[in-house]
């Protein structure tokens, strides 16, 4: 079925329904702008989204960066702003394949309509216009039929008057002739004309106008399916990046499982640990001391022989604590002035004050424990510290980590520079074997720099060497320095770090503030040395430790001092108890032994 033939009377229909086609398309191809304009400003909106929320510092300037949620977060960023250049992939799609393709057609479609329309009006002009002469060719013959009747009546009429002369009644039958004759041609012009007029209208209905209206059709029809080839890209350019929006979900669903607590935990002791060790409890200050009581049987301690009461080691009795270890003998107390407080003479009893009451001696302790506070306020820091180039304004842990870091940054720029001096001097010899190759003295100034870097950078990994081995020993000085205020050293501890016990832990930094600032104090007399308070001895019950994972020695370790034991690079160890941020690991030889070394010595596998 086609139009030239069921539509063959119904050519303003076709022309208003070609046009409702077009108008379609146009509207088609207006919405289309205005989605790509929204994917456009969505787009937009994203990505101004996604950098108003990354950081701003550079990963290895941010120490945040370090954290898995960080990094989740920083990942899921990165997806959206994938998201977001297929949202703009998916506005240029449309743009391109459907406004601009569309839009052309739609003009290609206009011009083909106008000159199928133009072609069908001409043809109706020509049908109109013959019409027009067949009506006037059939007016005439009918005008002269009548004339020529008339004009024979006439010349009847004067034939049988008897009184009209015999001119006139030739002159009446020459008339009726020559109208007769008029007559007869006007009938022959309006047998052509109709003629005429018929075959033209058989070929307007039944060959031209359906021609005209077949192209129509066949211009609709193919507007229709370029239409619906427009419909589809709508759709395929949402399929196309389907793909990629799954992955950049898919990657925010990685992201969101790469979340690690532990990790993050683990992240923040390395960033942050000091390796100090915990601060010891303030003392009692006494503001009575004014009062210069006397010794006295009613003073505070004091028995009625007149010798301080003492509650040493050797009058406590064995207790059971819950939060201790097995068999582990606290060290003695250390004095507020650094050195142990004996809890009695050699010779067993305790021995009197030499004269000072127990209120003296609290002021004693009162005035000693000042810079106590002053160092454990230093463990803080301060906002208007000096960034030094030796880091030696960071704690001790984090010095070393920060030393090593530059070591090895240096290292790598020392391995650059000799790589590309490796690389110029070949070049030198390829120009000297060659000549045309190039001049050999043009390298001269590349390779006298490269010298100049080389010696530059061996000097600074030297600096850098020498204040990493000084952080190093000054960390393992600290384990030794909390060790050596006893005066008889434990033996090295089997299940706890040097510094574990509270009544001996403190930081590098206190204890040698501490010192520097007890040797300003006078001393005290030989028998002020007995403390009024001490801490019962523990006596514990307990399974000996499990190891808790395996390391390997990554480095000889000598280990000289109390607590420590030395280890042959490539060893296995049991790792019997895990950094706990001062830089020492505990370890078990399979030889027998327990003992600290440094955890950047070591490389740990937990179980």
């Amino acid at each position: 079925m086609d139009w030239g033939t069921e539509l063959w009377d119904q050519f303003e229909v076709i022309e208003r329904h070609t046009q409702w086609g077009l108008d379609l398309l146009d509207r088609y191809v207006k919405f289309v702008k205005e989605r790509t304009e929204v994917e456009q400003a969505y787009a937009k909106q994203l990505r101004s989204l996604v950098k108003k929320y990354l950081p701003k510092r550079p990963v290895k300037d941010d120490p945040e960066s370090k954290f898995s949620q960080q990094q989740s977060f920083v990942q899921i960023l990165q997806e959206v702003n994938d998201f977001a250049g297929q949202r703009e992939l998916v506005a240029e799609n449309l743009s391109v394949r459907v406004c601009l393709d569309l839009s052309k057609y739609s003009q290609e479609m206009k011009q083909e309509r106008k000159m199928h329309l133009q072609e069908g009006r001409r043809a109706q002009q020509q049908l109109e216009s013959g019409f027009k002469q067949l009506e006037n060719s059939k007016r005439k013959f009918e005008r002269d039929c009548r004339e020529a009747e008339k004009a024979a009546q006439t010349a009847e009429r004067l034939d049988q008057d008897i009184n009209a002369t015999k001119a006139d009644v030739e002159k009446a039958k020459q008339q009726a002739h020559l109208r007769s004759h008029m007559a007869e041609e006007s009938k022959n012009e309006y047998a052509a004309q109709l003629q005429r007029f018929n075959r033209d209208q058989a070929h307007f209905y039944f060959s031209q106008m359906p021609q005209i209206f077949d192209k129509l059709q066949d211009m609709d029809e193919r507007r229709t399916t370029h239409l619906g080839a427009g419909y589809g890209l709508l759709s395929e350019a949402e399929l196309q990046v389907l793909p990629i929006i799954a992955k950049c979900l898919e990657g925010m669903k990685v992201a969101a499982a790469a979340v690690d607590t532990k990790n993050d935990s683990q992240v923040l002791i390395e960033l942050h640990k000091s390796g100090f060790a915990r601060p010891g409890d303030v003392e009692f200050e006494d503001f009575s001391q004014p009062m210069n009581r006397v010794p006295s049987d009613s003073s505070l301690g004091t028995p009625s022989d007149g010798r301080p009461e003492l509650r040493g080691p050797a009058r406590s009795r064995a207790k059971r604590w819950p939060f201790g270890k097995k068999n582990k003998p606290r060290p003695p107390p250390l004095s507020p002035l650094g050195g142990p407080l004996p809890s009695a003479l050699p010779n067993g009893p305790p021995s009197p004050r030499s004269g000072l009451d127990p209120l003296a001696i609290l002021s004693e302790i009162s005035r000693s424990v000042k810079p106590r506070l002053a160092s454990f306020r230093s463990l803080r820091g301060s906002r208007g510290t000096v960034v030094t180039e030796d880091f030696s304004h960071l704690p001790p842990e984090q010095r070393r980590k920060r030393l090593q870091q530059q070591l090895e940054e240096r290292n790598r720029e020392l391995q650059k520079e000799v790589d590309q001096r490796e690389a110029l001097k070949k070049m030198k010899d390829v120009y000297e074997k060659t000549p045309q190759m190039g001049d050999p003295a043009s390298l001269e100034p590349q390779i006298a720099e490269t010298l100049n870097n080389i010696e530059r950078l061996k000097l600074e990994v030297q600096k850098y060497e020498a204040w990493l081995a000084e952080a190093e020993s000054r960390v393992l000085s600290n384990r030794g320095d909390s060790l050596g205020r006893h005066t008889r050293p434990p033996d090295p501890p089997a299940s706890a770090p040097p510094d574990s016990s509270s009544s001996s832990s403190s930081s590098s930094n206190r204890g040698s503030q501490d010192n520097k600032e007890s040797s300003e104090e006078p001393p005290l007399e030989e028998g002020q040395d007995t403390p009024i308070y001490t801490e019962f001895d523990e006596d514990f019950e307990e399974e000996p430790a499990s190891p808790i994972g395996h390391c390997v020695a990554i480095y000889h370790f000598e280990g000289s001092s109390e607590g420590t034991i030395s280890m042959a690079e490539g060893e296995d160890l049991s790792l019997m108890e895990e950094d706990k941020g001062d830089g020492w690991t505990r370890v078990r030889r399979k030889q027998g032994g327990e003992g600290y070394v440094p955890t950047s010595y070591l490389r740990v596998t937990l179980n």
